[in-house]
């Protein structure tokens, strides 16, 4: 709950960011604009994340339990970044920077899995390229 609650209060600091000049992510320096920083990478990541899982998918479409497999895999992992990035929210709990701290543990575990679905179900043993570039750790 306290992690939605914290989110929803980013949401609002957001919005009125948004009405003000453009984000300049090189110069951010208070809170409101690390933190809007911080979200606008977590969600290039989730993009990138959401694309290979789709290629992942479409890739393997041919072995139906191997699709099942990599979509509960997915959950589990989306499961468990919750748990583990809320983890850090709460060890920062007392701090402005806890936000922040959240943040770039989502955007850390996304990148991660982002690379693992590349990893094991986008290239090939061989040196046949693979289906989409390595992405970013």
């Amino acid at each position: 709950m306290k992690r939605y609650l914290g989110t929803g209060l980013l949401l609002l600091a957001f919005a009125a960011i948004a009405d003000e000049e453009p984000l300049d992510c090189s110069k951010a320096i208070s809170t409101l604009e690390i933190n809007a920083c911080a979200a606008l990478e977590r969600d290039e990541a989730q993009a990138m994340l959401a694309h290979y899982f789709t290629a992942a998918l479409e890739h393997n479409a041919h072995d139906s339990e191997l699709v099942a497999a990599i979509k509960l895999a997915q959950a589990d992992w989306a499961q468990y970044q919750q748990s583990h990035c809320g983890s850090v929210y709460s060890m920062w709990r007392q701090g402005t920077i806890r936000g922040a701290m959240a943040l770039s543990c989502e955007t850390q575990l996304t990148r991660q899995r982002t690379h693992e679905l590349w990893e094991n179900f986008l290239t090939y043993a061989d040196s046949t390229p693979p289906v989409l570039p390595e992405p970013e750790r």
